[in-house]
């Protein structure tokens, strides 16, 4: 099974501190203990934040910003990879190629950000579809898919399933309204519509919800199912 996990940087180093970047990494391998080729994805937080809106103020343009956005996302895949220690490839891959060629070796792949425009969101889209992955994890801040951002609107409804192309709907929806904040952005919405690679969007700030829903099929978050595809979310799932 090829699975690719998608960790936000806030989520995997809240304040760069190191034990949640312990606990991913231990996941991640006992995933490979369990037979699955596992490519992850790293964004750059509230780290990568704060750089920017340094930068802003020094006069860097947007590619400026975003080259410095994706610098600090391959700094955090970096703090992954040294708690993976020689299960990981040795340096983020920077391209999907690097990536794929990783995991056929049977390494597992990290990576940062790609390049200028793209967030790590789409990167991790654009990585299951690229590996012909058959599930993709988005590990956020937030239990799941809501109708509207949940932090600014009290009224919003997780949703359990939907498919992707509703996904798409609600991420544009949620997208239009200033201030507020999707669980993935619009581009990764459109790639997982386009790939129709099952996907799940949970709360990653417990490492082990991951877990639970690749080996188990146990989780509290949102599927992401395509149109046409069995009922069951079990497929990929351990046998216990």
């Amino acid at each position: 099974m090829r699975v690719v996990v998608s960790v936000g940087g806030s989520v995997l180093a809240p304040d760069l501190a190191h034990e949640r970047v312990e606990q991913y990494a231990d996941v991640i391998d006992q995933l490979v203990d369990e037979g699955c080729s596992v490519g992850a994805v790293v964004g750059g937080g509230g780290v990568a934040r704060s750089y920017i809106e340094t930068a802003r103020k020094l006069g860097a343009n947007e590619v400026e910003l975003d080259d410095i956005g994706i610098s600090v996302t391959r700094l955090n895949a970096q703090l992954l990879i040294a708690a993976l220690g020689d299960d990981a490839a040795p340096s983020p891959a920077e391209n999907y190629e690097e990536a794929g060629e990783a995991m056929r070796r049977g390494d597992v792949a990290i990576m940062g950000g790609v390049t200028a425009g793209q967030t790590t969101d789409a990167v991790s889209a654009a990585l299951a579809e690229y590996t012909n992955a058959d599930l993709l994890v988005y590990a956020t801040s937030v239990p799941g898919v809501y109708s509207a951002d949940p932090k600014t609107d009290e009224t919003a409804e997780r949703y359990d399933r939907i498919t992707p192309a509703e996904l798409v709907d609600v991420i544009a929806g949620i997208e239009m309204s200033a201030g507020s904040s999707a669980p993935v952005d619009l581009l990764a919405a459109k790639l997982i519509e386009r790939s129709r690679v099952r996907t799940i969007v949970l709360d990653g700030t417990e490492p082990n919800a991951v877990l639970d829903a690749v080996l188990r099929g146990e989780h509290d978050g949102t599927d992401i199912v395509p149109d046409g595809t069995a009922a069951g979310m079990d497929y990929w799932v351990s046998e216990e």
